[in-house]
């Protein structure tokens, strides 16, 4: 299997990997080592030692994002979204407004709040923010990193047109966290690990400081009184190396990215680009050719993987909603597939899966 779609998931770093490991089970051979599965909330020396790890680890993760602001971890940026949108809403209450291209997780949320859709053009990146489409005192949701297309938004442009009213800006950053710079005027930030090479099962949201964002959930003091619930020191850990690992290898990182999506448009001439060339994440290559099945594609060249779109939705059989925002018709969003790759794809393996692939379009007559 050669593995190409890390919009959806990246593979799990070994650092990461090590050092959850420590906080799953015991250390040592003693009997009695208590290792590091202690709750972190306990006052003996073993829960003060888990605690001092999702400390450290919250520390790496905050890193990456812009000072001045708290950092709560989440079971994901699902989560973190959620609580940004639904709760922030009852202390902003002047309305909502979100780009056409967010992730379900804002776009449903954005929708069950009956807020304003803002409009992106044909290359997938926002249209100038309109004042008169931007609440008073209330909440403004700009992703930074589109995970279909992979265009990057004007993030800044919205902070300064949501502060000119007394809104807070919402930023989707999971993925653009560790591979792009993370605009500095945003209000809350929602990051998912398992997209820098974490662990499924975190995230985190990020509080400027001065926001009064309700609590999440209720029945504890953990995550400084705001979510209640036992937390994972494992998963909180390999959060942290995943993060420290990115900023440790930003340039490097970027630098390979680079070479694939060289190497990538070189060898797919034919095929048309959705998005923009230019104010994109270059580790997601979302293209099209006129003629082509895409699921039929998925099936003929099944030893790799690569989506037709956002994980979260490509098993409902409905056409990207983001296609369709930029003005994609209905025939060329079927006929469009996602690539992604990154840290750990080799040339070697970027090259045999897109000849992989232009062998599986060649049986649908499509040279």
């Amino acid at each position: 299997m050669i593995y190409l779609d890390y919009q959806a998931t990246t593979p799990l770093a070994p650092e990461a990997r090590e050092a959850m490991l420590r906080w799953l089970a015991g250390q040592g051979e003693g009997a009695n080592d208590l290792g590091g599965f202690a709750n972190p909330s306990s006052t003996h020396k073993a829960g003060r030692a888990a605690a001092a790890a999702v400390e450290v680890a919250r520390d790496q993760v905050a890193a990456l994002l812009p000072k001045g602001g708290r950092t709560f971890f989440t079971s994901g940026a699902t989560e973190a979204l959620n609580w940004a949108l639904l709760r922030g809403a009852e202390v902003m209450p002047g309305g909502v407004a979100g780009l056409s291209i967010e992730h379900a997780a804002s776009l449903q949320c954005l929708e069950r709040l009956h807020a304003t859709i803002l409009p992106v053009n044909a290359d997938g990146v926002a249209l100038p923010p309109d004042p008169a489409l931007i609440p008073e005192g209330g909440i403004v949701a700009a992703m930074l990193v589109n995970n279909e297309v992979g265009t990057i938004q004007p993030v800044a442009d919205f902070a300064a047109a949501a502060h000119a009213k007394n809104s807070l800006l919402l930023c989707d950053a999971v993925q653009g966290y560790g591979r792009v710079a993370i605009p500095e005027d945003a209000d809350l930030i929602a990051i998912s690990a398992h997209k820098i090479h974490g662990p499924k099962g975190i995230g985190a949201l990020w509080v400027k400081d001065g926001i009064d964002l309700p609590p999440l959930m209720f029945g504890g003091a953990q995550e400084q009184g705001m979510r209640s619930g036992t937390v994972s020191p494992a998963l909180c850990a390999g959060f942290g190396a995943a993060a420290a690992l990115a900023a440790e290898r930003f340039d490097k990182d970027a630098e390979h990215v680079e070479r694939l999506w060289s190497l990538a448009r070189d060898m797919l001439p034919e095929w048309t680009l959705n998005g923009a060339e230019g104010a994109r994440y270059h580790g997601n290559l979302n293209i099209r050719r006129e003629g082509v099945n895409g699921l039929r594609l998925m099936s003929d060249a099944r030893d790799i993987a690569f989506s037709l779109g956002s994980a979260c939705g490509s098993g409902s059989g409905k056409v990207s909603h983001v296609l369709r925002a930029m003005g994609v018709s209905e025939a060329d969003a079927r006929a469009s597939i996602r690539l992604g790759w990154g840290r750990y794809t080799s040339e070697g393996q970027l090259r045999d899966g897109l000849t992989a692939i232009k062998a599986a379009a060649r049986l649908q007559g499509i040279n």
